[in-house]
């Protein structure tokens, strides 16, 4: 599973770090950034829980 991001909707409100920091981030402008690659098993269960956490629902799962 990868986690993926909509910059066009993103406004970096930093829900999906507080839940995943290991896979979000925001760099210096406040970009939010993901890590590249497939997601650990158990990094999966907390990736969905920040993409509904995403209050723009800029966040996106895919296989």
């Amino acid at each position: 599973m990868k986690v993926g991001v909509d910059p066009s909707l993103c406004e970096a409100h930093g829900e999906c770090m507080s839940i995943l920091p290991e896979v979000f981030d925001l760099d210096d402008d406040e970009v939010l950034q993901i890590r590249e690659g497939e997601l650990t098993s158990g990094e999966e269960a907390p990736a969905e829980r920040a993409v509904a956490s995403c209050p723009k629902g800029a966040l996106r799962l895919s296989r």
